[in-house]
């Protein structure tokens, strides 16, 4: 038997697709309710696998189409920006490398602008945009199809671009890591170009913040195996700590976030 969900379920579901996630206080001030009535319905939308529950909300937790740019730049916007400052840091200066699309790879673009001497090819304009006017940094966008939602390049000039070059560094981010290490996002266009990046970089440095870990998406863009160094906030589940381990992957959690508590307010 189906699940039904109520009026204000489904309002619930609407604002999670619109904001990326919804708090337990927004929405008991919202529908003029209490706490503990949103909190229901939360599990129950948990229990149907359409949200994910965090500290204070939820978010959507998986589907076939990724959230919204503006608001996947609010989402675990600390941790991410922790996570770009901790990911800059391992790249050396005079170096090169790739960056692909998404919101934690843009916050390494932001941590990199002091660097010197290095030369950096992107699909991402807003990675592009954030070095550009940098003065010891070179850079290098793709051509191709640009797509509004999120000013990523994407299509087959793209992924010619990339593999015309070989170098030092990939700095890759993803929407989802699956139990098994599979690597997850939402395009298959965006997913022939990080594949790209991944076979065209002598080190692939992976970003991805604590959520990825509760999401799915249905597009593979590869294992997480083929990382050499896995950036997070948290540690992760087990099973992909053990595929990390089995496969010589070295998982760095930036200090601060270890401890803290991400399953509800209950």
């Amino acid at each position: 038997m189906s699940f039904q969900f109520n009026f204000r379920q489904q309002q619930i579901v609407e604002l999670a697709k619109l904001n990326g996630r919804v708090t337990v206080d927004d929405l008991a001030a919202r529908f003029d309710v209490t706490p503990q009535t949103i909190r229901k319905d939360l599990n129950d939308l948990c229990g149907q696998r359409v949200l994910t529950r965090t500290h204070g909300g939820a978010i959507l937790s998986s589907g076939v189409e990724n959230v919204a740019y503006d608001a996947r730049r609010g989402l675990a916007q600390v941790e991410k920006e922790s996570i770009g400052r901790h990911a800059a840091a391992l790249i050396p200066n005079n170096s090169s490398l790739l960056v692909n699309i998404g919101t934690t790879t843009e916050e390494v673009a932001r941590h990199l602008v002091h660097h010197e001497g290095l030369l950096v090819l992107t699909n991402n304009i807003h990675v592009a945009a954030i070095l550009t006017p940098s003065p010891r940094i070179d850079v290098i966008i793709a051509g191709g199809i640009v797509r509004k939602s999120d000013g990523g390049i994407i299509g087959e000039s793209a992924i010619e671009f990339i593999s015309q070059f070989k170098v030092d560094r990939a700095v890759i981010g993803v929407s989802a890591i699956d139990d098994d290490g599979a690597l997850l996002d939402f395009d298959y266009r965006e997913v022939l170009a990080a594949r790209a990046i991944i076979k065209n970089a002598r080190q692939v440095i992976l970003v991805a913040d604590a959520m990825k870990f509760t999401r799915s998406a249905p597009v593979r863009i590869g294992h997480i195996s083929q990382v050499d160094v896995f950036v997070t906030d948290r540690p992760p589940p087990e099973t992909i700590a053990e595929v990390c381990r089995h496969n010589g992957v070295t998982i760095e959690v930036v200090p601060g976030f270890e401890n803290a508590d991400d399953d509800g307010d209950d």
